[in-house]
């Protein structure tokens, strides 16, 4: 694909045609989408992006940054905030012009806290520039832009920085650092291909089971040749060698150049000598594979000869005190590079040295080749993007919606064509709103402010690409969500607005420069969507057109807080700001809790300081409250299982349930809990959205498309299926991993039990969606005289685990008794046995936190009227007395659920961060001092190799982890860092309700009467505490006599 587009790209360079919007300048131009570029830069934090960004603006972005500011100012990093912390905070797009190509550079942040702004930026761009440190290697964030880039098919270039780390820091050889290099290569290729192999397994699932179905087409053996060779070869071009600080970069092409002269090769050949096992005969003149070398020991590469020692010469001989400065001379006089000599006189070595090298192997004309030559133009990328922006929609045609399908289809084509014609349907998308104070607009544009910006001082603009057509200033367009179906009448109300564009601008950095129009493939800011538009949204000139998929975010905000004014008088205000920084910030969530208070959701503590001080000087301008963190938990039972005799109780129906009696005495709920087998709670925790698309009957094609939209790497042909027996096998995994060899004969016993159990799902909760299950009761048996709510498995029927005609509705039992007033009452009841489960399952006994991974059996019989009273006004005294019996039967029911599990030992389920930490040795101690006080569990600990680095894989609880980068720095004086993901959600092993019985415990805690609270105790109890629930303590500790702070005897 990548050498279809880069031929497709060289052939256009002979068509340069600027459309001028007015006569101000150069950079005011939109040209043809065939000399267009949009990139943007991705790595892990720290790993050189702004950096690179400043080189490449110093050189061909028009003169806005000195060449000598290069790599010290960070232009993109205009925020107070991102200057003081060195850390980027939000995606920000300058405009370039190298050659005759217009090239849009978007920086994105590198922080965990900020992967949101990865995922704008990714939207907007068609190729990334991946950088990873050449001395700490491939990191967790490194994973994931990856993945953003995989999932939104993106071309990616791979930049190895910081190779002067590896000469100046660790002293390594040019043949260890060329091994250095070449592992890292390996393992980016490695995640690459675990995607592409990823993908290719589920291709061939699906084509495996069309050909089973019997109607396989020719199209299904396509992907079948498809064997991919690695993504990123440095002989391919499309990786660069470089330092940042230093402003030089090299590929493999440039030194082949160089060479093929002087050795008398062709430089294809070369560049394809100059990467992997390849060595130079100098007897020979020839170059050779390892066989063809006589002592392989002394033997190397002609990447460490040829391109590697070169570069160690001239470090050594700039830096170090006794280095012979003739080298110097020998690179100036054989590349005719013209360097002035008081810059080569220069006391400082470190600055004669970047003069060498910026002007022998300049960074920005390296990066910027390759971009032109390996990433595609808009019109390639968009053909190749299409089905991830707008994924192909499967309806049903008739008579009414005919017109308007053509008409979507005819935008869907023009998007792919990125066709920039005037009668072209005009399509853009806004990745995000972004807030810039008024002053910052250009001149002449703060006059003509408009009623949206208030008197905040703050003017939204959209973040935008246009994918076809042209778009104007003063254009009218309509702003349609994400959830717009056109064929749907009610959508059109719902989901549709018009809005007029005030102004369009082109985006350098921080400035602004307004333009008339734009054509199809570049990237503007727009102004004059702050009042239509709250986080993304797509734009079209038609309201035929399906919108755009959602974006991906790699987690989700899980750090709340609740704000409030200092003054109370300050609320209007506070409101005000949360408004206008939920539509500032991609990320962030501003909800309003139960108990009425304003919450916001971040995705981490930096985040959350950044959201908080804008709140404060920005958005709100008031002074605020902020609570301790609000952390999530979830409440479960204890034990797995895979000691599976509690399946057989529940069809053995023994007496290990639950009784309660609603207050009329006529419904009788008895209810059985157990715990579900942990991959099949993780599965349904994660499988709640494709769940509730299920649930809520949508056919296989809109699944399809759904699944496609919200960006998974693996698109199932037929989702229901592929999630049936992903729950199959999650049952599987656990049975084979618990039982003992000894036990193998029963697994399929167990199993069969779970295949019958499958079949009973009569829902899923909390919110229909849950972690937890209810079965339909599997028994016959029930109180004389008394009618059993059976229910329907209708959860197993949608996931197509019934067999046709198996399914079984409400009946009664044989009993001649068994009217049929009493079989419909029993039936209208069954909604109220399903909101007592809901209920009962997202506000647990512990501290109403939801439950995770339950499964319930509720069995509720109802008796007849005439049982209680045969007289008709006491029975109506008594519905008075009692209220409704739907809602009696809902509390019972309730009431059973959390008492069945206060009685089979609760736990408490607390979220875990997976924790990458990096610390030289002498401060190892430290730093796991710092953990242990954390309650962290270290999973793994290597050394670096080659560096003094230690990197620790622990898991941190959510809990604990505030504050815990501060200590982390203060304890190893700030040679740690440490980055958390959210992992996982793990049950507390420690019994809140622990009182010591046996005689060791006894020994060990004495009677009870003063056993500490436990970890788990505690945490509930503050949860208790923070939501106003009773909390067993003691209130005097000391009743005898008077205790005082002072100790005066």
């Amino acid at each position: 694909m990548a050498e279809k587009i880069s031929e497709a790209s060289f052939n256009a360079t002979e068509k340069q045609s600027f459309v001028e919007s007015d006569d101000s300048s150069n950079s005011d131009k939109k040209s043809d989408p065939n000399l267009v570029r949009n990139i943007c830069i991705l790595a892990h934090v720290d790993h050189g992006k702004t950096t690179l960004a400043d080189h490449l603006i110093a050189s061909y972005g028009g003169g806005v940054l000195h060449p000598k500011q290069a790599g010290k100012l960070r232009f993109m990093d205009y925020l107070d905030e991102e200057q003081r912390r060195a850390i980027t905070m939000k995606s920000s797009s300058i405009a370039l012009q190298f050659k005759s190509y217009f090239i849009n550079l978007i920086d994105s942040p590198g922080h965990m806290d900020f992967c949101s702004e990865v995922s704008t930026a990714a939207r907007l761009s068609d190729g990334a520039l991946v950088l990873v440190d050449a001395v700490e290697g491939v990191h967790i964030q490194t994973h994931a832009v990856l993945r953003q880039a995989w999932i939104e098919k993106l071309t990616p270039c791979l930049v190895l920085n910081k190779v002067d780390r590896l000469i100046c820091e660790l002293r390594l050889s040019p043949m260890e650092a060329y091994n250095r290099l070449l592992r890292i290569i390996h393992e980016v290729n490695g995640i690459v291909s675990a995607f592409q192999s990823e993908k290719y397994l589920s291709d061939v699932d699906s084509m495996l089971s069309v050909v089973a179905s019997g109607d396989a087409g020719e199209e299904n053996y396509e992907f079948i040749d498809n064997e991919e060779e690695d993504t990123f070869q440095p002989q391919k071009g499309n990786v660069i060698f470089a330092c940042a600080l230093d402003g030089w970069g090299f590929g493999v092409y440039d030194f082949a150049e160089f060479y093929a002269s002087k050795l008398g090769a062709s430089s294809a050949a070369l560049q394809k000598a100059l990467w992997g096992p390849h060595y130079f005969n100098a007897k020979t003149k020839m170059i050779v594979g390892k066989k063809g070398i006589s002592s392989a020991a002394k033997a190397r590469p002609m990447f460490v000869q040829f391109i590697l020692e070169p570069l160690w010469q001239v470090y050594r001989s700039t830096l170090e005190s006794d280095g012979d400065r003739g080298v110097l001379e020998k690179v100036i006089k054989s590349f005719n590079l013209s360097i002035p000599s008081r810059e080569l006189q220069n006391k400082d070595p470190k600055a004669v040295l970047q003069a060498v090298m910026s002007r022998w192997l300049p960074l920005s004309d390296t990066i910027l080749s390759m971009v032109v030559k390996c990433m595609p133009d808009p019109v390639a990328a968009q053909s190749f993007r299409i089905s991830r922006l707008l994924p192909k929609r499967d309806t049903f045609e008739n008579a009414d919606s005919s017109d308007v399908l053509t008409e979507a289809e005819l935008v869907r084509k023009s998007v792919e064509a990125c066709d920039s014609s005037p009668t072209a349907p005009c399509v853009a998308f806004v990745s995000k709103m972004f807030a810039v104070p008024i002053k910052m607009l250009p001149r002449g544009e703060i006059l003509n402010n408009s009623v949206d910006e208030n008197d905040s001082g703050e003017c939204f603009l959209a973040f935008a690409r246009i994918f076809s057509g042209v778009l104007f200033a003063g254009q009218r367009v309509f702003v349609l969500s994400a959830l717009y179906d056109p064929l749907k009448e009610e959508s059109k109300q719902k989901h549709v607005q018009e809005a007029d564009l005030q102004s369009l601008y082109l985006m350098m950095g921080q400035g602004l420069k307004p333009v008339a129009s734009a054509k199809a493939g570049n990237i503007v800011a727009i102004r004059g969507l702050s009042q239509h538009i709250l986080k993304s949204a797509t734009l079209s000139s038609t309201i035929h057109s399906w919108p755009f998929s959602s974006m991906v975010f790699q987690v989700a905000p899980t750090l709340k807080v609740a704000i409030e004014p200092s003054d109370p008088a300050d609320m209007g205000a506070l409101m005000k700001g949360l408004r206008l920084l939920n539509r500032a910030d991609p990320f962030v969530e501003v909800t309003v809790s139960a108990r009425g208070e304003h919450v916001l959701a971040a995705a981490g503590e930096v985040h959350l300081e950044r959201c908080v001080k804008d709140l404060k000087e920005r958005f709100a301008k008031v002074s605020l409250e902020v609570s301790p963190p609000l952390v999530s938990y979830k409440e479960t039972i204890e034990g797995e299982m895979t000691n599976t005799l509690e399946n057989l109780k529940l069809f053995s129906g023994s007496s290990d349930y639950v009784e309660k009696t609603t207050p009329n005495g006529r419904c009788a709920v008895r209810v059985q809990v157990m715990r579900l087998p942990t991959p099949l709670t993780k599965l349904l925790d994660e499988s709640s959205e494709l769940l509730g698309d299920i649930i809520g009957g949508k056919s296989k094609q809109v699944l399809k498309s759904l699944e496609t939209l919200r960006g998974s790497i693996v698109q199932d042909e037929n989702p229901i299926e592929a999630l049936k027996k992903r729950m199959m096998d999650a049952i599987d995994n656990d049975l084979s991993s618990g039982i003992s060899e000894m036990e193998r004969d029963r697994i399929e016993k167990y199993r069969t039990l779970w295949r019958t159990l499958l079949k009973r799902i009569w829902a899923l909760g909390p919110r229909q969606v849950g972690p937890n299950i209810l079965f339909t009761p599997g028994r016959e048996k029930s109180i004389e005289g008394s009618v059993l709510i059976k229910g329907f498995p209708y959860v197993s029927d949608r996931l197509g685990f019934c067999d046709v005609g198996e399914s079984n509705g409400t009946t009664g039992e044989s009993s001649p008794i068994a009217d049929e007033m009493l079989l419909r009452e029993a039936e209208s009841l069954e909604s109220s046995v399903l909101s007592g489960f809901q209920l009962a399952t997202s506000a647990g006994p512990l501290c109403d936190e939801p439950m995770w991974g339950l499964a319930f059996v509720v069995e509720a019989f109802i008796s007849p009227i005439d049982r209680q009273s045969n007289e008709d006004n006491i029975s109506i005294q008594q519905a008075e007395q009692y209220g409704m019996f739907t809602g009696q039967v809902m509390t019972a029911v309730k009431e059973a659920c959390r008492a069945a599990v206060l009685q089979r030992k609760p736990r408490l389920v607390e979220a875990l961060y997976f924790c990458e930490l990096n610390t030289p040795t002498e401060y190892l101690g430290s730093m796991y001092a710092v953990l242990a006080r954390r309650r962290a569990r270290v999973i793994k600990e290597e050394m670096q190799e080659g560096s003094p680095l230690f990197t620790v894989n622990a898991y941190v609880p959510v809990t604990e982890s505030f504050g815990f980068a501060d200590e982390l720095r203060r304890w190893t004086s700030g040679a740690s860092s440490a980055l958390l993901v959210l992992s996982h959600w793990e049950p507390l092993l420690e019994d809140p309700f622990f009182v010591p019985k046996t005689e060791e415990e006894i020994e060990e805690h004495g009677d009870g009467s003063s056993v500490p609270q436990n970890t788990a105790r505690k945490l509930i109890n503050a949860v208790r505490r923070r939501k106003g629930l009773p909390v067993e303590e003691k209130v005097v500790q000391h009743a005898t006599k008077q205790r005082t702070l002072a100790r005066k005897v």
